[in-house]
């Protein structure tokens, strides 16, 4: 199935090479460390025994366990929303600590849903379906039975780190960083390389995808880095005209 939404740097185009890479001995834990729109968890019924979602970002954590738990509130929330600027802008500018966690999690799902780019940050200019009630209880039925956590990939790693374990990892593309929101933790070069560090030395397996990028492929030159092509959604909302460029995915197996 497909992801609810959509998201920068979201993996719809390479979900199909990044799964067809997973062990082919299988595994027992399946942990989507950047989870983003999920992409890559949504495009089988179920990868493994257990599943994992994660993301840094704390909107994104609550709006896919407000789904996960409470989709008719959520969508009752967005029942009479216009698709609007300055209904955007309210939204955006809105005190989220005087919210309920439903409140919050409809209000993202709107700014997802009617941003530029799904960037969250300027209107998109098109009248689009908030919410489809139907959409979010498929999303619920997926999710059941997956743990959803709000962590940072240094504190994730280990904590769900086991033999029988593939880590997913797709975290913001070296150069591009600012495109993401990764709350109070700057995703710089550092680290870039305190994620090497960390799945340096896992018992688990990973498979880990990135822009191609020289610092990348020398950060991960002892382990094993394919090509792919494709296009790319974050290319467009940076205003690049050539959507189409060389990815990497890389994995220790």
């Amino acid at each position: 199935m497909d992801s609810f939404i959509a998201w920068v740097g979201g993996k719809k185009l390479l979900r199909k090479e990044i799964v067809n890479r997973f062990p082919e001995d299988g595994f027992k834990k399946y942990v989507e460390v950047f989870g983003g729109a999920g992409w890559v968890l949504f495009y089988r019924d179920k990868h493994a025994e257990k599943e994992v979602y994660n993301d840094i970002n704390s909107e994104l954590v609550n709006l896919f366990k407000n789904v996960k738990f409470h989709p008719e509130a959520v969508a009752k929330e967005l029942e009479f929303t216009l698709s609007a600027r300055e209904v955007f802008e309210q939204y955006k500018m809105a005190d989220v600590s005087q919210m309920t966690e439903i409140q919050r999690a409809a209000r993202y799902l709107y700014l997802i849903k009617l941003s530029y780019g799904a960037t969250v940050r300027s209107f998109g200019c098109r009248a689009r379906e908030t919410v489809d009630l139907d959409v979010l209880h498929k999303v619920k039925k997926r999710l059941d039975g997956v743990l959803i956590e709000n962590k940072s990939f240094a504190k994730l790693i280990p904590s769900q780190d086991r033999e029988g374990t593939l880590f997913y990892c797709d975290p913001p593309y070296h150069n591009t960083e600012k495109y993401y929101d990764t709350g109070e933790d700057v995703f710089n070069e550092e680290m870039h390389i305190l994620l090497r560090d960390t799945l340096k030395g896992i018992k688990g397996k990973f498979i880990l995808s990135y822009n191609d990028d020289e610092f990348i492929r020398e950060l991960y030159k002892d382990f094993v880095i394919e090509e792919v092509e494709r296009s790319n959604n974050l290319k467009l909302v940076m205003g690049d005209g050539d959507a189409r460029y060389k990815e990497l995915i890389i994995k220790n197996f």
